[in-house]
């Protein structure tokens, strides 16, 4: 049987200011990645979400990201490998810390937003990025777009890696997403995006913007919790999933 992982991005309220449909949300995933404070997130809502998170066992992951909570990560910096090493290593310290502390451990890490594009294609960004990971634990899983630098980067450091694809995004021919500025990055349509993902998972193919089919490995399938119809879109998928013959299961789960 064919089995893929379903990810979240959670964690994300900062404060006052609330976000997204954590509680409901986790039952419909497998993995969730965590805001870890720099793009999201506070230390109490990373404790929160961890504990969510172990009650309904659900794989914990760190999602690290730019510091850059007035553009919640998606603006691009000039930043250096030694940057990327240092934020990234801090802030999965930082959430394994509340892991740790709730008796839990830790599966992955994906960093977030304009990180995880730019690391997509910078080698020495994706390497530095995976050089934090391999170093705080080897065993850590590291989620990054399929195709990209960041999955060859930790694959040759000697991390287990999962390619991700994306459930309501757009791409480009060249394996990356359309990026949030242009028209039609984002699939508004469900039944459109849930054809996509089921295709993406038993073909491995994925039609770009541009109209041509491109190859990906879907080892996980991301769904964004901050979208207005996120609950919904969640249960459409994975029901879709399971009614395909595909097993939804965490990627750390072997066998």
């Amino acid at each position: 049987m064919i089995r893929v992982d379903l990810n979240c991005d959670l964690g994300e309220s900062f404060g006052a200011y609330q976000l997204g449909l954590d509680e409901q949300l986790i039952p419909m995933v497998t993995s969730v990645n965590i805001a870890c404070g720099f793009h999201a997130g506070d230390p109490g809502v990373m404790h929160r979400t961890v504990k969510l998170a172990l009650e309904n066992g659900v794989a914990i992951g760190a999602h690290p990201g730019l510091p850059d909570l007035v553009g919640f990560g998606r603006r691009s910096m000039d930043i250096s490998p030694q940057d990327a090493f240092d934020m990234v290593l801090y802030q999965i310290g930082a959430l394994d810390g509340f892991v740790k502390s709730e008796g839990g451990s830790m599966q992955h890490v994906k960093p977030h937003g304009a990180l995880y594009n730019m690391a997509a294609k910078k080698r020495e960004l994706a390497e530095a990025i995976a050089k934090a990971v391999y170093r705080y634990n080897p065993q850590l899983i590291l989620f990054g777009l399929s195709g990209s630098e960041l999955i060859r980067a930790g694959q040759r450091i000697g991390l287990r890696t999962a390619g991700e694809v994306f459930s309501d995004r757009t791409y480009q021919s060249d394996g990356s997403l359309t990026p949030r500025n242009l028209q039609d990055a984002v699939i508004t349509d469900h039944d459109q995006a849930i054809a996509n993902v089921v295709r993406m998972v038993k073909e491995g193919l994925v039609q770009s913007r541009q109209g041509i089919d491109i190859k990906i490995e879907p080892d996980t399938v991301c769904i964004h919790g901050d979208n207005a119809h996120a609950l919904v879109f969640a249960r459409q998928i994975r029901e879709a999933l399971e009614s395909s013959s595909i097993s939804v299961r965490a990627i750390g789960l072997r066998g």
